[in-house]
C-alpha cells in the first residue's frame, strides 16, 4: 500500500491542490473561509459560555484563559470532524472516477486527510500567532503538540477508512456517524471542563479516546504543562490498533467496492 501511495504522489498532490483551489474559486474572500468559519464558532461559544453564563476555568485568571481553551478544543475537534466526515463518503462521492480509472484506491481518503491537514495548518498558525500577541505562548511544551496531533490524525485516518468502507456497502452509516458525531462533540470537554461534572460522571468521560486528546491540547495551550503520556500513549494502541483493522478491512473488501458502487 505504502509503494502504490508513492508512486501515486503526484495524484495526491494534485487532488489536494485542485480541491484547495475549486473550494475557493469564485469566492471575493477565498481562503479566508477557513479561518472565518471556525472564528465565528469560537466567537459565539466565548461570548455564550464566557460572558453570558459566566464560565470560567478553575483556577486560571487569564483574560483569554477560556478562549484559549476553547481553540484548543474547536480547532482539533475541526480536524477531527472534517477527516472522518470527508473519508466516510470519499468512496461513494468518487463513485465514477472509480468505475473508469485504475489506481490505488487508497489514495483518496489520503487526500482527504492531507486537505484536512492543510486547512488546519492555516488555521491553527493564525492561531498560534495569536498566542504569541497575547502573552500566552505555552513555551517548550508547545512540541509536544506535534506527538498528539500525530495520535490525533491516526485515530481520525483508521475510523475514517473504515467508516468509508462500511458506508459503501451499508449507506445508513453514514447518516448514522452524523448523530453519532453530534453526540460526541458534547460528550468531549471541549466547551466545558470535566470538573463542573459530578464525580460519577467523570468516569465516563475517560472511556472517550478524544477526552484524553482534547485535555492534552488544553493543557499545552492553556497551562504550558507537559500532556499525560500515559493516557496518550493508550489512546496511541487504540489509534494504531483501529488502522490495523481498518487496512484489514479495505483489503479485504476493495475488490468488491466498484461492483457495489
Amino acid at each position: 500500500m505504502l509503494q502504490a501511495l508513492w508512486a501515486y504522489r503526484g495524484f495526491v498532490l494534485g487532488t489536494v491542490r485542485r480541491e484547495f483551489q475549486l473550494r475557493y474559486r469564485n469566492s471575493l474572500l477565498g481562503a479566508a473561509w477557513t479561518v472565518l468559519n471556525p472564528l465565528a464558532m469560537i466567537l459565539v461559544y466565548t461570548v455564550v459560555f464566557s460572558q453570558v453564563m459566566r464560565a470560567r476555568l478553575p483556577g486560571t485568571n487569564s483574560t483569554f484563559a477560556y478562549s484559549i481553551y476553547l481553540c484548543a478544543g474547536v480547532l482539533t475537534w475541526g480536524l477531527f470532524s472534517e477527516i472522518t466526515i470527508r473519508a466516510q463518503g470519499v468512496f461513494l462521492d468518487n463513485a465514477n472516477l472509480l468505475k473508469k480509472l485504475n489506481f490505488p484506491r487508497l489514495t483518496l481518503p489520503v487526500s482527504v486527510v492531507a486537505t484536512a491537514c492543510l486547512n488546519f495548518a492555516i488555521v491553527f498558525g493564525l492561531f498560534t500567532g495569536f498566542l504569541v500577541l497575547t502573552g500566552n505562548f505555552p513555551g517548550l511544551a508547545y512540541i509536544a503538540l506535534l506527538p498528539v496531533l500525530a495520535i490525533h490524525v491516526v485515530f481520525a485516518i483508521g475510523l475514517g477508512i473504515s467508516l468509508g468502507v462500511l458506508n459503501v456497502f451499508f449507506r445508513d452509516v453514514g447518516q448514522l456517524y452524523g448523530i453519532v458525531l453530534q453526540f460526541w462533540f458534547w460528550l468531549t470537554p471541549i466547551v466545558y471542563s470535566p470538573s463542573i461534572l459530578p464525580a460519577r460522571l467523570r468516569p465516563l468521560l475517560e472511556l472517550n479516546p478524544l477526552t484524553h486528546l482534547t485535555t492534552a491540547y488544553q493543557t499545552i495551550l492553556v497551562s504550558g504543562n507537559w500532556p499525560d503520556w500515559e493516557s496518550l500513549g493508550a489512546v496511541a494502541v487504540v489509534a494504531v490498533l483501529l488502522c490495523i483493522f481498518a487496512a484489514r478491512l479495505f483489503r479485504k473488501r476493495s475488490g468488491e467496492m466498484v461492483d457495489e458502487l
